[in-house]
């Protein structure tokens, strides 16, 4: 590491600690020559995300159509924000682990679909009946029978 004050190339590392998010290291380093002291911030670097389309148009990943989709399951029930914004985090989360740079729309569906089963049953099935597009009574009586029979 270049120190930042007198350039010379080699720094030593005082203190390091790791962020609430985890995705951060904080260092405190100084350098060996002028004794100059500076902080570092490393981050996991991800790639770009891609989402396939059912029509097999690709279009970058974007976490807030994530979160206004739960958002509009949600509405009118106890889930609170903080809770909706936990459930995007993790689904970005697993997204990112996966290593994919490409990833369906019908996975990130079914991930969204984890997340609201967890957090509010009828959230879930507002959910599942937009993204397994229901046209009839009975498909709403599957996943309501889906949902009784798990508890």
């Amino acid at each position: 590491m270049k120190c930042p004050f007198c350039g010379f190339g080699e720094t030593r590392v005082l203190d390091s600690r790791v962020d609430s998010s985890g995705f951060t290291v904080r260092r405190r380093r100084e350098c060996l020559k002028c004794k100059g002291r500076f902080t570092t911030y490393e981050r996991y670097e991800f790639g770009p995300i891609f989402v396939v389309k059912k029509d097999g148009r690709r279009e970058k990943f974007n976490r807030e159509k994530i979160l206004n989709g739960i958002m509009k399951a949600c509405e009118k029930t106890p889930v609170t924000l903080d809770e909706m914004e936990k459930a995007v985090d993790n689904i970005v989360d697993t997204l990112q682990k996966s290593g994919n740079l490409e990833i369906s729309s019908v996975e990130i569906g079914k991930l969204v679909m984890d997340q609201l089963k967890r957090l509010n049953e009828v959230a879930y099935v507002r959910f599942a009946s937009v993204y397994k597009d229901f046209r009839e009574i009975d498909q709403f009586l599957e996943v309501v029978k889906e949902l009784k029979s798990n508890k």
